[in-house]
């Protein structure tokens, strides 16, 4: 039941991610050699509501999430997940800081970690996010923005 479940939060992020690239999800990666930080960004209303409570991810106006992957090359010059650690902070257009809790979700290979943030509609958020991959002793840090609108 949590693989399907998992599977299902998988699949729905990633039908809502290739849907809605426009102004109310964001996707992107930063290259550091021999691994790749991916994120994206969207609101929590863009979850089917069984999928949100399966992953205890509250789906509300006003709470967005940022999800993050680290993934490493392999010798053949494909990507696969890894595991680590995620920090991170999220600063509203005001200069307001909210730390950002990560937690990890692992279904099957896949590795990602989830955080929830409060917004208002149409207000800039800059994250800073530090990634750290397991037996790595180096930060992967990224930093983008995003805006997103309450539907």
């Amino acid at each position: 039941m949590i693989a399907k479940t998992f599977s299902t939060f998988r699949n729905l992020l990633g039908i809502a991610l290739i849907g809605l690239f426009s102004l109310q999800a964001q996707a992107g990666s930063k290259d550091f050699g021999e691994y790749t930080v991916l994120w994206s960004v969207l609101p929590s209303t863009f979850l089917a509501p069984e999928v949100a409570k399966a992953n205890n991810l509250q789906r509300s106006k006003g709470i967005g999430i940022v999800n993050i992957s680290i993934m490493e090359e392999n010798e053949d010059g494909s990507m696969s997940p890894v595991s680590g650690q995620v920090e991170g902070k999220v600063t509203n257009d005001v200069q307001q800081v909210r730390f950002l809790a990560f937690r990890r979700i692992q279904e099957g290979d896949s590795v990602y970690f989830i955080a929830e943030y409060q917004y208002s509609s149409g207000e800039l958020m800059t994250f800073n996010v530090t990634a750290r991959p397991t037996g790595h002793q180096q930060d992967l840090a990224v930093r983008f923005a995003h805006t997103l609108f309450s539907d």
